[in-house]
């Protein structure tokens, strides 16, 4: 009965129009009401305490870079560096974003971020040598999800705050399944590609590649910087917030001369709207988080997947089949700030490491977001290209299928996260 009330609470706003964040409350005082104890302080107190965290610091620090990032001439330099290496081979443009992706990915930690960027700086470029729009606008929405997985991530973040598991460990643990969803976007690229007529780049000389190289190399140090950081304890995650900020501002404007001080304060707005926008959820995901702890309802779920308890596999591809339907109607913020203190209390009692849990979550997750119809990646390629969204969602399917391919394969075999993230703890 209590998770009824929970899910019809919280449901049933969302149906009706109402923004996520209020639905979370009222499902918060749904629950408060069942249970007899209803109190309008311990609204308000779980509404400032859930804001109230210091890792959760790093979210705007690593937003902020991302908006300088796309404006201060990193993300292009990057698309440069890769148009320079691989633009020349068949499909080359197309590996060309993958390849952007992975490195954006590891500056901004959003698929949003990413997504805008790459839509901007590739998308008129492949259309101009016969590239499918649809196919392109797919393949851009696939890779931009990259985001989310390869550090610094803000979903590990929200993750690791609300589930207390170490933000660092989900970091680095990140790392090589971002680069398997790479190396299917790839594979499924390649197949696509070869369908197509297009015409290829000139292959550049070794001194353009040189040249280009050298002007990236101020960006690509900024995710060796934060991962080197991490790894060996120099920065907590919060601080490689700001050290990512700090860093874009100053090559930016000092060292690329991009980022005038005129268009600061539109950038810090920019950053500033985004972070409102989580944090107020993060905040009032706070109460219903503290009610679901209170009404036990990670007790009473438990009891419905019992008989799955002894077979972690089962239970994982269990779970993992119902994100991908939440993920088709939630976006990422919300679904893991609803959905991880009521899975983590299971995940425990089943043994499963909370480190890998949440590395399948969070990729689970952002494969959400090109799933329609909330899909926010989808919406964002579709501003930039102008497609409409059932020509876009053509086109997405194929890498779609390749990434959910590796989501199960992260299932069935965990030594693929867990193995090749005791790497990089060394």
């Amino acid at each position: 009965m209590t998770v009824t009330i929970f899910l019809g609470a919280l449901l049933g706003p969302m149906a009706l129009g109402v923004p996520i964040a209020f639905a979370l409350i009222i499902s918060g005082v749904a629950l408060m009401m069942y249970l007899g104890m209803f109190d309008a302080q311990i609204v308000a107190q779980n509404v400032l305490n859930g804001a109230d965290s210091f890792p959760l610091m790093a979210v705007p620090f690593f937003l902020l870079a991302g908006e300088v990032m796309n404006t201060g001439g990193l993300s292009r330099r990057i698309v440069d560096l890769a148009m320079a290496m691989v633009g020349h081979v068949r499909g080359g443009l197309g590996f060309v974003a993958i390849f952007a992706a992975c490195v954006l990915s590891s500056l901004s930690g959003s698929a949003v971020a990413d997504a805008a960027a790459l839509g901007a700086l590739l998308f008129p470029m492949m259309l101009k040598s016969g590239h499918d729009p649809a196919r392109t606008g797919g393949l851009l929405a696939s890779a931009s999800i990259i985001g989310p997985i390869i550090p610094p991530s803000i979903g590990f973040i929200l993750y690791g705050v609300v589930g207390g598991v170490s933000i660092t460990k989900l970091f680095l643990a990140g790392i090589f399944p971002g680069l398997l969803i790479a190396g299917a976007l790839c594979i499924t690229w390649a197949i696509v590609a070869r369908k197509e007529q297009f015409a290829l780049p000139a292959k550049q000389s070794g001194a353009v590649r040189l040249k280009a190289f050298l002007d990236s190399i101020w960006a690509l140090m900024l995710p060796l910087i934060i991962i080197i950081g991490l790894k060996f304890g120099v920065f907590t995650p919060t601080e490689a917030g700001v050290v990512a900020a700090v860093y874009s501002l100053f090559v930016s404007m000092v060292i690329y001369r991009e980022l005038p001080p005129a268009k600061l304060f539109q950038v810090f707005v920019a950053a500033a709207k985004i972070t409102s926008v989580v944090m107020f959820l993060v905040a009032c995901a706070a109460v219903s988080a503290w009610l679901i702890t209170v009404a036990d309802v990670p007790g009473e779920l438990a009891s419905l997947v019992e008989p799955l308890m002894d077979n972690q596999t089962l239970l994982l591809l269990a779970i993992m089949g119902l994100v991908v339907v939440v993920g088709t109607a939630m976006d990422m913020t919300p679904t893991i700030l609803i959905m991880t203190p009521v899975l983590m209390p299971i995940i425990k009692q089943a043994g499963i490491d909370p480190v890998y849990f949440g590395v399948l979550f969070i990729i689970n997750n952002a494969i959400g977001l090109i799933t329609p119809p909330v899909g926010t990646v989808l919406n964002v390629i579709c501003g930039v290209s102008k497609l409409r969204m059932e020509e876009l969602m053509k086109g997405v399917m194929p890498f779609l299928i390749a990434e959910l391919i590796v989501l199960f394969l992260l299932v069935l075999f965990p030594e693929l996260v867990t193995v090749p993230s005791s790497w990089f703890s060394r």
